[in-house]
């Protein structure tokens, strides 16, 4: 079954290239040339992916992205002119899975859709498997559901898949550019804040306290591990 793609572009001519190029590597696409308008697209048409422009007419990719998240976990790929650091961050921070600057080549696009595309798939059919910290953190990897304490809790599929990286294999150090490489699904294309902003967003949601992590750990100078708490006094 081809995956729906929502462009939110109000460029017609960018438009009409990501509607050929995705067209043509086999998505449905939607289109919309306002925030207004994508967002109501994005809310009743359940899109697998959305490429939101930042600089849109009636209500900018900032505010769109912010609305979507709020009831959505659908990957969104951030498409901005704008080359301010803050700007980049912000769509981050508002919950944006990534961003690629105007202009950009069709097939660095493409790559990051594809990746972002198959990292939101969680097939049914997996053998459920499920793995508990000793202080209540749960996760459940075939369905993509996190629990702590017993309560369910509302990560996108990129926080989804960074958690379970790393936990994965708890105590081993990886580097912001492993992480980029093995979690966003490509190679470091240079600039790895996006890793830094999603083990924030992450950290907030399951740690009780946020600016003393238990379970995500930095490593100064080298990266990221995910530590056990019954084993953090041993590593």
């Amino acid at each position: 079954m081809s995956k729906t793609i929502l462009v939110v572009e109000d460029e017609k001519a960018i438009a009409d290239i990501l509607v050929f190029n995705l067209q043509r590597e086999g998505y449905e696409t939607l289109e919309a040339n306002n925030g207004t308008d994508g967002l109501k697209l994005a809310l009743q048409k359940s899109p697998d992916l959305i490429l939101l422009d930042v600089m849109l007419p009636q209500m900018d990719g900032f505010e769109v992205c912010k609305k979507v998240r709020s009831s959505s976990q659908v990957p969104i790929l951030m498409l901005t002119a704008r080359e301010e650091e803050s700007d980049k961050i912000l769509g981050l921070e508002l919950g944006a899975d990534d961003y690629i600057t105007k202009p950009f080549s069709m097939r660095e696009l493409m790559a990051r859709v594809k990746a972002n595309i198959r990292r939101s798939v969680i097939s049914p059919e997996e053998e459920v498997k499920t793995e508990e910290t000793s202080d209540g953190l749960q996760i459940r990897a075939s369905n993509g559901s996190i629990y702590k304490h017993g309560k369910q809790l509302d990560l996108s599929v990129r926080e989804f898949e960074l958690l379970t990286f790393l936990a994965a294999t708890p105590g081993q150090v990886y580097s912001r550019e492993e992480l980029m490489e093995k979690v966003w699904g490509y190679e470091y294309y240079g600039d790895l804040r996006a890793v830094d902003v999603a083990i924030r967003r992450l950290r907030e949601k399951i740690e009780d306290q946020a600016a003393q992590p238990r379970y995500i750990i930095t490593k100064r100078g080298l990266g990221y591990y995910f530590s056990d708490t019954e084993k953090l006094e041993s590593i």
